[in-house]
């Protein structure tokens, strides 16, 4: 039964109840039988008003994101439904406990009145998806309380409390949660707060400021373009009009190609932690975590495992570092609790769950194990036969490396099967996502227990096979490629990152070296030679490594950073490149932004679809999430994959080979997985229900 209803002295109880979310959802029947529930409450002399609230402690988080798909006309019931509530000849009212987000919030906001508990959640967060509130939102809420704060609740997507709802206007007022019902018959004896519309003028103005407020993303995003002119709209026109107008415009969002990567984002993060094969394999529990190292990522690591509420043991042979770690991890829990983010007793509780170690005697009883010391194999190998012989035989060893083959680190063991790769980005308690690297015989259960800890987590799990770089940094190496060939044959830097940063990257790649420290790509650049002496590189790069210009942490590197932080063209830079080109013999050209684009990401896309092809990558959505979620891939865009798909792979293909004939086109052998699926005129995420990773 999706509505429950019951009368209660003159009172009729309708109650959602769809677990887990109290969906809205139409193919489910819940909005047909909430419908027939109120028409029922209405049509009874008997009753003298309606409240509407959800089971569960839960109102309910919005309309079945499913239902999206639908027709426009099979999705207007839904607005029916609103309009009966708003249009009710008897009070209605939302009694509001925990969330109400998106369609949920629009059914209050239809209702007459509104209760809810000081730590409910309410919001509109359509702006994710790439659309607008579709059934009222737009329309309804500015005209409760105002267009400045109607559209930074809409354009931000973020939720309030029910104690801010309060003073916003979005409530009329807050109870606990077992006097919300005996509240809201109180109102409808008395009758429901009616409200005075504030004056035309101000609102004006209030319009134009917070719209140029918002002007960054405004120019980016076609939804927030569209919400902003539907919250006009409902300065100008009566309600209806206004109501049709935001249908319409929702429909159009619902075709436009952000929204349609957007959607597909919010559900490729979820069907990414389901890996194929592992459907019937038990994690193994973990309630302690040991970190091996004291830097920035052990630090961040330990954080990361503290805030999701595990016990961590951290060691470093050097004591200073362990000092260190134990200052930067309490420094980032109290800058938590001073931004209140946390209550200063949680910062207190999650530091007391941290025990600083000498050795590695204390991880005797540990369920779980990361080394996160420097890239060498050599040491990383040392590390992990040390530990075996201290830790647990269930115990799982994981190594925190970003490139290092994982297959021949965990050959260093006894037991190879409870080794596994868990490549964190920093810094590490904020970055969502986490590769998880699957050794050649990484037992499944191991697999499945990175997956749920990850979760524990809350980070975006990608699993990866053993590959030079593994997914993200597999790829990222042929952009940089581009990158850095486009330097030598035209373009400069400020050239090539505009170029990317505006198609949407949040970041350039060689601002990314800068940041990252140009150091570590040199020592990266130096094995990969070593290892493939038939690949060239740039020495642009290296050129600049020589020059002691290492990025941020030099104040140079393929920039000036006079402040440490924002990057400055280099004039010396730029004659160093040209020079370069120079010296062999390269005549230099004029390159335009979209050559920049193609070649960059279309590098992306090849490379994508070759480790899709090998099985490093189960499914091109896996691909997309680690771009989106660690790389600052455009998330309108739905990563390199999506977007190939929408730009089509004919398409792709033909420039990929017209990039063949560059004078580095070796790096521009086609995927053979794109071949197959352009001939056949199949899209790569035809392949997203098929695993290709064996576990």
């Amino acid at each position: 039964m999706k509505i429950r209803s019951f009368d209660e002295a003159g009172a009729a109880r309708l109650i959602v109840d769809n677990p887990p979310v109290n969906a809205l959802s139409l193919s489910k029947g819940v909005v047909a039988s909430l419908t027939d529930a109120l028409r029922t409450a209405l049509d009874d002399p008997a009753i003298t008003h309606v409240t509407i609230e959800g089971a569960g402690g839960r109102f309910s988080a919005g309309a079945d994101i499913l239902d999206f798909e639908l027709p426009p006309e099979q999705i207007e019931p839904t607005r029916e439904l609103f309009a009966l509530v708003a249009g009710a000849g008897k009070p209605v009212i939302a009694l509001i406990t925990g969330e109400a987000f998106g369609g949920g919030l629009e059914l209050a906001l239809a209702c007459h009145a509104r209760l809810c508990t000081a730590d409910a959640r309410l919001g509109l967060p359509e702006i994710n998806l790439g659309l607008l509130p579709g059934s009222g939102g737009t329309q309804r809420t500015p005209r409760l309380i105002g267009v400045a704060a109607a559209l930074d609740l809409m354009l931000t997507g973020k939720p309030v409390t029910g104690a801010e709802a309060l003073s916003l206007g979005l409530v009329d007022e807050i109870q606990a949660v077992e006097r919300l019902r005996s509240a809201a018959d109180a109102m409808a004896r008395k009758g429901v707060p009616t409200r005075a519309p504030r004056a035309d003028a101000v609102q004006r103005e209030e319009l134009r400021l917070t719209l140029h407020k918002h002007a960054r993303l405004l120019g980016r995003s076609v939804a927030a373009r569209q919400i902003g002119v539907c919250v006009e709209a409902a300065l100008d026109v009566p309600l209806y009009e206004g109501l049709q107008l935001e249908s319409r415009l929702f429909h159009e969002l619902m075709a436009s190609s952000q929204s349609r990567a957007l959607r597909y984002a919010f559900f490729s993060e979820r069907a990414v932690a389901r890996l194929p094969g592992l459907e019937q394999v038990t994690a193994r529990p973990v309630a302690s975590v040991g970190i091996v190292g004291g830097g920035t990522m052990g630090s961040g690591i330990a954080a990361a495992a503290l805030e999701a509420g595990f016990r961590v043991t951290l060691t470093d042979t050097n004591a200073d570092m362990r000092v260190r770690a134990e200052t930067v991890i309490s420094g980032i829990f109290d800058r938590d609790a001073a931004k209140g983010r946390i209550t200063p007793q949680q910062a207190q509780e999650r530091q007391s769950r941290l025990t600083m170690a000498e050795g590695y005697e204390a991880f005797g009883e540990v369920d779980l194990v990361i080394e996160a010391v420097f890239e060498d194999m050599a040491v990383k190998q040392a590390v992990l036969r040390s530990l075996e012989d201290v830790v647990r035989p269930d115990c799982i060893l994981a190594s925190n490396t970003s490139t290092l083959d994982l297959d021949i680190l965990a050959a260093a063991t006894a037991d190879p099967a409870r080794v596994i790769g868990l490549h964190f980005f920093s810094p590490a308690h904020i970055m969502r996502l986490l590769e998880i690297v699957r050794g050649r015989v990484s037992a499944p259960d191991v697999v499945a227990t990175a997956l749920a800890f990850a979760k524990r987590l809350r980070k975006v799990p990608v699993v990866s096979g053993v590959c030079d770089g593994f997914i993200g940094n597999r790829m990222f190496e042929e952009m940089l490629r581009q990158a850095y060939q486009l330097l030598e044959e035209g373009a400069l830097p400020a050239q090539v990152d505009g170029a990317l940063e505006r198609f949407g990257m949040a970041m350039g790649p060689l601002k990314v070296m800068d940041l990252a420290g140009q150091d570590i790509g040199h020592k990266i650049r130096q094995r990969r030679m070593a290892e493939h002496p038939d690949r060239p590189y740039s020495i642009v790069p290296d050129i600049l490594c020589e020059l002691g210009r290492l990025g941020q942490k030099t104040k140079a590197g393929f920039y000036d950073y006079p402040n440490g932080r924002n990057a400055v063209a280099s004039d010396a830079v730029n004659d160093m490149i040209r020079s370069v080109s120079a010296q062999r013999g390269i005549d230099r050209r004029a390159i335009c932004d979209e050559e920049i684009v193609e070649r960059c990401i279309f590098a992306l896309i090849n490379e994508g679809a070759k480790i899709v092809e090998e099985g490093i990558a189960a499914r091109p959505l896996d691909v997309d999430m680690v771009w989106l979620n660690g790389y600052g891939f455009p998330r309108d865009r739905g990563g390199p994959m999506f977007y190939a798909d929408e730009l089509g792979l004919t398409y792709i293909l033909a420039r990929i080979r017209s990039f063949e004939k560059l004078s580095e086109g070796w790096a521009w052998k086609p995927a053979s997985l794109l071949v197959t699926l352009a001939d056949a005129g199949r899209a790569l995420r035809s392949l997203d229900t098929a695993a290709r990773i064996s576990v």
